[in-house]
């Protein structure tokens, strides 16, 4: 039973979204994603945030998986795969993208 005090306060909406970072939508085809002794596949660079991103590729990857992405022909960087279904995985970077890279994949 709901207090007086409580009765007339309104409720913030649960946050369905908890990403520290918002994530940018962006669309890189010059990307490709490669497993610990495994040979690199063609994907495509869908969102980014500093954090992370998410990558729509034909191999799929389980979550917890070590991943090399290179990512419009910069150099790999290296992500944990946090999701993955039906061809589009979520991935978490080992270290925050730099501010210079990350205003590079939003302006493409």
């Amino acid at each position: 039973m709901a207090s007086r005090a409580t009765q007339y306060r309104t409720v913030q909406a649960a946050s369905l979204d908890r990403r520290a970072e918002p994530r940018h939508p962006v669309q890189i085809t010059r990307a490709t994603a490669r497993a610990h002794r495994k040979t690199p596949s063609d994907a495509t660079l869908c969102d980014v945030s500093t954090y992370g991103c998410r990558i729509l590729s034909p191999v799929e990857h389980p979550p917890g998986e070590r991943l090399w992405l290179r990512l419009n022909g910069g150099m790999p960087l290296a992500a944990t795969v946090i999701w993955c279904s039906e061809g589009r995985i979520g991935c978490r970077f080992d270290e925050v993208l730099p501010r210079e890279t990350m205003r590079q994949f939003t302006l493409s």
